[in-house]
């Protein structure tokens, strides 16, 4: 059975114009005609219209008030803008509206269907994009927590069963595992998901301004301050706090702290009034708590409060199962940012985002493959289009080669950071056979920096061999 064709509306109050455009497209069609807003609204709400073509001047009427009306049906179409009188501020008032695009009078026919098949393509892509998201989170994430190893399992049979409970959860796990995205999965799975979730971080900022930002303070606490400031347990009140490194805080502030998560109530800086709040307190930190406790840098009984429950999150480089899936939400996440089109890793490229230990775990990966996304120029992202450490399943945590010509020597190794630097730009430029553009490219540098770490280095003088390209012009 033979899928429908898809529907294309054309409203337009010249019927020369219109009919053109129905004898042009109807082969290809469902073709729909409209002499004016009224009609074309009428058909909108009777038919489901894949895409409508629209003049912008309709014998009085507005083509962008129509174009407005029809995005806010529930099925809008993919509108397109047609006028005669083009121009730029036309153009991007057309696209600010939620326009697919826009097109000029007299028009072009062939460029008309191309426009159309190309719109009703991205909208395809689209939803098969919006259905395999909504798949995968089903099968393999917590609210947007992505993985499928027994590691990851765990974490989020724990999130779930603890979410609906008032109880203080510890997050712990090394820096870029996503203790803050595991807190946000807690909140939003609480009873308490239309309610705010308040975030600190509290190795940021100084004891006192930390102070001042959890708890709040009353007007003249501090010279020149001639406010009362709102603390961030009074904004959290009914919903959640997340606390970002606990383990960096202060003893003073550990007391306070320790009574507001006892008495549900806290005072602000310069005043004596017990302020009543109803907080949920999540925690998270890349510390040993426990060993901060028994070096007397930790108060044990807050400890103790605070690690109601514990959920400890696995590096990334325990659960390298679960990095094909995060690198193919990562990569379609980011080709929408850098406003790219999606393109696959490569099998050498995988195998090396395999092989790799990742230190800065998820936050790494993440940005490892934003410099695929942004380098690459072919159908598929491929191992140069990677940063350079990723060459050849070099680790980086454990001394395995960058490539045949560089080996990152072990930390215990007296290596400079000239000598490190000379290396890898001496390896990329092997690599490259002494492309200087592709060098760069291969570093994460522009050309321009990569010409002064040369002269920085004296490596300005070093002999460019042939380039494949080279070689075949000497063979002809």
């Amino acid at each position: 059975m033979t899928s429908p064709s898809p529907t294309v509306l054309i409203v337009d109050d010249e019927k020369h114009t219109r009919e053109g455009l129905r004898l042009s497209l109807e082969d290809d069609f469902d073709v729909y005609v409209a002499g004016s807003t009224a009609e074309a609204l009428e058909l909108l709400k009777e038919d489901s219209i894949d895409v409508m073509l629209t003049d912008l001047r309709l014998a009085g009427e507005s083509g962008m008030d129509l174009i407005d009306q029809a995005l806010k049906l529930p099925k809008p179409p993919i509108c397109i803008m047609m006028t005669a009188y083009g121009s730029v501020d036309t153009a991007v008032d057309a696209m600010r509206r939620g326009a697919y695009d826009f097109v000029t009078k007299p028009l072009n026919l062939d460029e008309v269907e191309i426009l159309i098949k190309r719109a009703l393509k991205s909208r395809t892509l689209e939803k098969e994009n919006a259905e395999l998201k909504k798949q995968v989170e089903r099968k393999y994430s917590v609210e947007g927590i992505l993985g499928t190893s027994e590691a990851m399992k765990t974490v989020f049979e724990m999130v779930e069963q603890v979410a609906p409970t008032r109880a203080t959860v510890l997050i712990g796990g090394e820096s870029g595992t996503g203790k803050e995205l595991v807190a946000r999965a807690i909140h939003q799975l609480s009873g308490r998901p239309k309610t705010k979730l308040v975030t600190v971080h509290c190795a940021a900022l100084a004891p006192n301004v930390l102070e001042s930002e959890l708890f709040g303070h009353e007007k003249g606490s501090f010279t020149g301050d001639m406010e009362k400031r709102i603390g961030r347990f009074e904004l959290a009140d009914g919903g959640t706090l997340f606390l970002d490194e606990i383990g960096d805080i202060d003893a003073n502030i550990q007391v306070k702290l320790l009574r507001a998560l006892g008495e549900q109530t806290i005072e602000r800086v310069g005043g004596s009034k017990p302020i009543k709040v109803d907080v949920r307190v999540i925690t998270a930190t890349n510390k040993d708590l426990w060993k901060l406790v028994q070096e007397g840098k930790f108060r044990e009984d807050l400890f103790y409060r605070l690690r109601v429950v514990q959920l400890q999150l696995p590096p990334l480089r325990e659960r390298k199962s679960d990095i094909p899936l995060l690198a193919e939400a990562f990569l379609r996440e980011l080709s929408l940012l850098n406003n790219k089109v999606y393109k696959p890793l490569s099998d050498e490229a995988l195998q090396a985002l395999l092989a790799y230990d990742w230190p800065g775990n998820i936050r790494e990966l993440r940005t490892a493959l934003e410099h695929g996304v942004v380098m690459c120029n072919n159908p598929r992202i491929g191992l140069k289009h990677l940063p350079l450490y990723l060459s050849n399943g070099a680790v980086g945590t454990n001394g395995k080669t960058i490539d045949s010509s560089l080996t990152v020597l072990s930390s215990g190794t007296d290596l400079s950071l000239e000598k490190m630097e000379r290396q890898f730009i001496d390896a990329a430029l092997q690599r490259t056979g002494d492309n200087r553009t592709e060098a760069a490219e291969l570093l994460g540098l522009s050309r321009r920096t990569l010409q002064r770490k040369l002269k920085e280095l004296n490596l300005v003088k070093r002999v460019r061999r042939p380039s494949k390209k080279d070689e075949f012009k000497l063979e002809s």
